[in-house]
């Protein structure tokens, strides 16, 4: 289980060295399930670094506006938006290994999106499924 630290703003906080020496040590194929166990945070598998993580913070913002339109109210304003970002971007992400490696595109990381301000400490889950060893596949 991965302990991370959000902070207190929105965030987009990447995992993928985190991820990436989980599976080395299987050296093995197959998948990598990534679970947030929250209701207020999401697993991203996108572009960072390019500033992209930004604009995905900026699109939230217009799509799940921090203000009072929200039922759920308690904590800073506007939080039940991120009761409701879960649905959007979803708590888990599956991503194939190869060899002990994330077979990830060449711009692709794995991010947790975290739009709750109250609560600046995340857990992560991370398992791994193996392949198959008579080699037919799934």
């Amino acid at each position: 289980m991965l302990e991370l630290h959000t902070g207190t703003t929105e965030s987009v906080t990447d995992i993928t060295p985190q991820c990436a020496t989980f599976v080395a040590e299987t050296g093995g194929d197959g998948l990598l399930n990534v679970f947030v166990p929250h209701s207020t945070a999401g697993v991203a598998v996108m572009e960072l670094g390019s500033r992209s993580d930004e604009d995905l913070l900026a699109s939230l913002r217009d799509l799940l506006p921090p203000d009072d339109r929200w039922r759920h109210k308690h904590g800073t304003l506007g939080h039940g938006r991120s009761h409701v970002m879960p649905a959007l971007i979803a708590p888990y992400a599956t991503i194939p290994v190869v060899s002990g490696k994330l077979a990830l595109g060449t711009w692709q990381s794995i991010a947790i999106v975290d739009l709750n301000v109250d609560n600046p400490d995340r857990q992560v889950r991370l398992s791994f499924l193996t392949s198959p060893s008579d080699g037919a596949g799934w």
